[in-house]
């Protein structure tokens, strides 16, 4: 059930940092959800590395979107480098 849960607001973090950096991606709804949920674990280690979480503590929502969000960026820089590229 914590798999579910996870995905579950994964998407809603997705779905956030998309509404909060508009533009085409490509991919859809699976890696939108990806997206929040590789988000909201790295605002999770990065919060408890910095000790604002203890071990086991999820993320705050505002954490995980910016998670998200820079992931996005980051995404989306790989993503139009590799299109950048000339045929192979």
């Amino acid at each position: 059930m914590d798999i579910i849960w996870m995905l579950v607001i994964g998407l809603v973090i997705g779905a956030i940092a998309k509404l909060l950096m508009p533009g085409s991606d490509p991919g859809g709804f699976i890696v939108t959800a990806l997206i929040g949920v590789a988000g909201s674990m790295i605002a999770g280690m990065v919060g408890r590395s910095a000790g604002w979480y203890r071990a086991g503590e999820p993320a705050g929502f505002i954490a995980a979107v910016i998670g998200a969000v820079t992931l996005l960026a980051v995404y989306r820089m790989v993503v139009r480098r590799g299109a950048a590229r000339p045929g192979r």
